[in-house]
């Protein structure tokens, strides 16, 4: 699907704070699937935009939520200073991103172009801890979460005892070279949905480090990155656009 329409919205939390977000959407009418694009800990910049068109050009509506609104609205980051970052991650909390997901949800069911029950989410880095999150906030019938640093307690708070709140099959994609998300880590969470018997797929790509899907950074492996796409697509056929979704629905 090549045409798409895109816009910036401002959404109301509610904690009564406003936060803006970037869509991107199918041009043609009709009903369509929806997805929340969770941001890396630089923001909604390039490569997250870019990431949302490529969701709308596969038949979905996208929306990227600012996560960062309450301490830096339209914060963009460079990927070779992470401190800049750091402030806005550590002002967040789990209590302020809930709410944040819920807004962006909330205005994908109330889109007219949204099929209000084939919403999912898809987050990297700092956004694939936030997937996780989602997937365990709302209703969602799948969740993607790529390199999620923080599920498993490390310089953030962890989210394993959320596991058993997981709405929908959760695809996890983790590099084997990344040096920031231990294996001891990735076994925690992986433990974690085990012990809470929930559907999940838990992809370990060995040649790949951290960041490794954003063409953007140096760690950027094609290869990985176009691997991990097709396995993300197919797991979307099946659980949100597919005879499955309404299983999970």
């Amino acid at each position: 699907m090549a045409k798409i329409a895109t816009q910036k919205v401002t959404l109301q939390v509610a904690d009564g704070s406003s936060m803006n977000a970037y869509v991107a959407r199918p041009a043609e009418e009709g009903k369509f699937p929806g997805m929340i694009v969770l941001q890396e800990a630089f923001g909604v910049n390039a490569h997250i935009r870019d990431v949302t068109e490529r969701i709308a050009r596969e038949g979905y509506v996208a929306i990227a939520p600012e996560l960062f609104h309450r301490s830096a609205p339209g914060f963009e980051g460079t990927y070779d200073n992470f401190p800049a970052a750091m402030p806005h991650m550590q002002a967040m909390t789990v209590p302020g991103q809930s709410a944040d997901i819920r807004a962006a949800y909330d205005w994908l069911r109330a889109h007219a172009q949204v099929s209000p029950d084939r919403i999912a989410s898809i987050g990297f880095c700092m956004g694939g801890r936030a997937s996780f999150l989602a997937c365990a906030t709302i209703p969602l019938q799948a969740s993607i979460s790529f390199y999620g640093g923080g599920i498993a307690p490390s310089m953030m708070p962890g989210l394993l005892d959320r596991a058993g709140d997981l709405h929908a099959p959760i695809l996890l994609f983790w590099g084997g070279l990344d040096h920031h998300i231990t294996a001891e880590q990735t076994h925690a969470v992986e433990d974690a949905l085990a012990k809470a018997k929930k559907a999940y797929v838990n992809v370990t790509v060995s040649y790949a480090d951290h960041g490794f899907f954003c063409d953007a950074r140096g760690s950027y492996n094609a290869q990985a990155a176009g691997l991990a796409w097709k396995l993300s697509l197919q797991f979307l056929d099946t659980y949100v656009k597919g005879a499955a979704a309404t299983a999970h629905a």
